[in-house]
């Protein structure tokens, strides 16, 4: 068994994660990692997004088409396959997340911290303000790391999309957040590949200059895959956003019936 982080830095356009994110990129230079260009699923909207990374379903496939979709998934996720093969599972992340594999409508004093072995999710901590700070974010999940050394570990912020919508894709205060998260991960990475850990570093969609996202326009669309650790090939790959699912299922070496991207794995 490998144990897997996914990071999901929500609303980060591609463009935006090659320019700014040097310190993921310093690790590329030096071949201990590979920067890869994926083409999110349509519509470039976050829930139905959340929905296809972790169960490897488009959002037309899936149902969950909008962001008011306020149900629990009908699919089987990453979280699911996980439990199934006895692993333990753990997140940090925006509350849809809770309410597509846990427990739905999200009740804060309730569900914002989760510790419960009968659900997908068990250790969790979940927040429902988009000006969360990252960095308490990443220290809710090495918390959850430390504590529960969890096989899969879904950690999902939202300032840089927050910062998006404020100010637009093109906007200093856009570019920084993603430098500011960029130097977060350098808190952390090195740490977790030490574990053991293979980690992604993704996104759910991009931003426009409209101060948005939700269509096909290049900028909304184009987001960045970071892949780190023993068990990644780093070689040329055309990696899909659906193929995500079943490539941490193969790297959790849990049965699954997804599409993976065999050029990304050893």
């Amino acid at each position: 068994m490998n144990k897997v982080i996914l990071v999901i830095l929500d609303g980060l356009n591609y463009q935006v994660a090659h320019d700014a994110m040097g310190y993921l990129q310093a690790h590329c230079a030096q071949d201990e990692g590979r920067l890869y260009r994926l083409e999110c699923e349509l519509p470039s909207l976050s829930r139905p997004l959340y929905e296809c990374i972790l169960t490897g379903i488009t959002p037309v496939k899936s149902g969950i088409v909008h962001n008011q979709v306020s149900r629990l998934s009908h699919q089987q996720s990453v979280f699911h396959y996980a439990r199934a093969a006895g692993l333990k599972t753990a997140a940090a992340a925006y509350y849809w997340i809770s309410e597509l594999y846990n427990i739905t409508p999200f009740e804060a004093a309730r569900d914002r911290h989760t510790d419960n072995q009968t659900l997908a999710i068990q250790h969790a901590h979940f927040y429902y303000d988009d000006s969360y700070p990252d960095s308490h974010l990443f220290d809710d999940a090495e918390s959850l790391r430390l504590r529960h050394d969890p096989a899969f570990l879904l950690i999902h912020p939202m300032n840089i999309d927050d910062a998006g919508h404020k100010y637009g894709l093109s906007s200093s205060q856009y570019r920084n957040q993603a430098r500011r998260v960029d130097g977060i991960l350098s808190n952390y990475l090195s740490g977790w590949l030490t574990a053991g850990y293979q980690v992604l570093v993704t996104a759910d969609h991009g931003m426009n200059d409209d101060h948005s996202h939700g269509g096909v326009l290049a900028e909304e669309c184009q987001i960045p895959l970071f892949v780190f650790g023993s068990k990644f090939s780093f070689l040329d790959a055309a990696p899909q956003q659906i193929e995500l699912c079943g490539t941490v299922c193969q790297l959790l070496n849990v049965s699954h019936d997804k599409p993976i991207c065999q050029a990304l794995l050893v």
